[in-house]
């Protein structure tokens, strides 16, 4: 089953082509039989110039590889350009008749989670959340409109990242709200980064034999968040009602009392609405240090001197810490901790920055597996520490594939 997975971000696409089993069963969760066959994306999407960029692996030919800077406006010319590279010469589809479903790592479905078939009602339910998830819902919206026209045969699935969420328990999940709020207006922590804390879940029940297990997955990139998990699912996280919340990110400035903007707001004169574009763009590590948001960029300016990049790096270590100790204190205790993302997975001062000073809890790392110039998934803590700390390269779009694999077939979320 030729499954194709878009992931969107404000200004990229990204995607890849999976050949999976039927079935889940079929060869087990280890992946021995879930194949890529595909992968590409266009970065700088609305720039004069965007890189485009495909990796082709169709079985027994040599991998096909792709690269070049041209304008893609939207990302809707972006998926185009995908659909273009699958099916040119040495690409892995004969026509874009062979897919079985395109997935979509989808954000914020308001009065829909999970894993579901896209219909007119859920298009509606995700521009109902617009304002929620500006920078992720338009243009998953546009991009599957887009499909729907170029491939009206094919189905469509959105996994929604707040589906792995639903098991965390009311006490994590409500703000101290009017109860109208959440009844009438889906006031929640809905959390996020959701098939990412997945397959880090996953992941560690297969590499921490002890039961019940207690672990924390840190998803730390352009955009990061903390998962607290028991057994695997997901009692507690950071993000709230908005991927604009939580943990510092790039340049967004997560958790902010919304007072803050009133008093902005009437001092400035400025339009509330035109704060929270700010907020949402030129706030976060961006906006504390004066740099890209780019996490090398931040050390490399720290490293000359910038006090704004360091301090930006600190508060942003700071957050994650306040969610791990928080996350200790709900779990009553700690079996294993998990990086993943593009800082969580190539940043060990950021690693060993968040477990600093917590040995005696029996949590730490080794400097030297720490420090290490190596890749993919490796365990980094002390031979016999307490808490294992693992690097885990997530794997966000082949968990999306699952999801709508098990959409198709009838077999629920995975």
């Amino acid at each position: 089953m030729k499954i194709l997975v878009a992931n969107l971000g404000s200004t990229s696409f990204k995607y890849r082509l999976f050949d999976l089993p039927e079935r889940e069963g079929d060869g087990g969760r280890t992946g021995s039989t879930e194949v890529e066959l595909a992968r590409g994306g266009v970065e700088r999407i609305g720039a004069a110039e965007s890189r485009v960029y495909a990796t082709a692996t169709p079985s027994g030919r040599p991998a096909v590889k792709f690269e070049a800077v041209l304008p893609v406006p939207d990302h809707g010319v972006a998926l185009g350009a995908a659909l273009e590279q699958l099916t040119a010469d040495g690409g892995p589809l004969r026509d874009v008749g062979e897919v079985a479903a395109v997935g979509f790592k989808a954000v914020h479905g308001g009065r829909y989670t999970g894993a579901v078939r896209v219909t007119a009602d859920v298009l509606a339910a995700m521009e109902e959340m617009a304002e929620v998830a500006p920078a992720h819902n338009p243009p998953y919206v546009k991009a599957m409109r887009t499909v729907m026209e170029r491939l009206p045969g094919v189905p469509l699935v959105a996994a929604f990242e707040t589906g792995f969420h639903a098991t965390i328990p009311p006490r994590n999940a409500l703000y101290a709200v009017p109860t109208a709020w959440v009844e009438e207006h889906r006031v929640r922590r809905y959390g996020f980064h959701g098939a990412s804390h997945r397959f880090v879940a996953t992941r560690l029940l297969d590499l921490v034999p002890r039961r019940p297990l207690r672990g924390i997955s840190c998803h730390l990139g352009g955009s990061s968040s903390v998962c607290w998990l028991l057994d695997g699912k997901s009692v507690g996280t950071s993000m709230g009602m908005s991927p604009q919340s939580g943990l510092p990110q790039n340049n967004r400035a997560g958790d902010l009392d919304p007072f803050a903007i009133l008093h902005v707001a009437r001092r400035t004169g400025r339009d509330f609405a035109d704060l929270l574009v700010e907020l949402s763009g030129r706030g976060g590590l961006a906006g504390m240090s004066g740099t890209s948001g780019d996490m090398r960029d931040l050390e490399e300016a720290a490293a000359a001197g910038s006090d704004r990049a360091r301090t930006a790096i600190e508060v942003y270590v700071g957050s994650i810490r306040h969610w791990l100790g928080a996350g200790l204190v709900e779990l009553g205790g700690l079996d294993a901790i998990a990086f993943a993302g593009g800082i969580g997975e190539n940043a060990p001062a950021i690693r060993a920055a968040v477990v600093a000073g917590l040995g005696e809890l029996g949590i730490a790392v080794d400097p030297a597996a720490n420090a290490a110039a190596t890749t993919g998934e490796r365990l980094i803590s002390p031979a016999g520490a307490r808490v294992a700390v693992w690097v885990i390269p997530t794997n966000e779009e082949l968990v999306v594939a699952r999801q709508s694999r098990a959409c198709l077939v009838g077999g629920g979320d995975v």
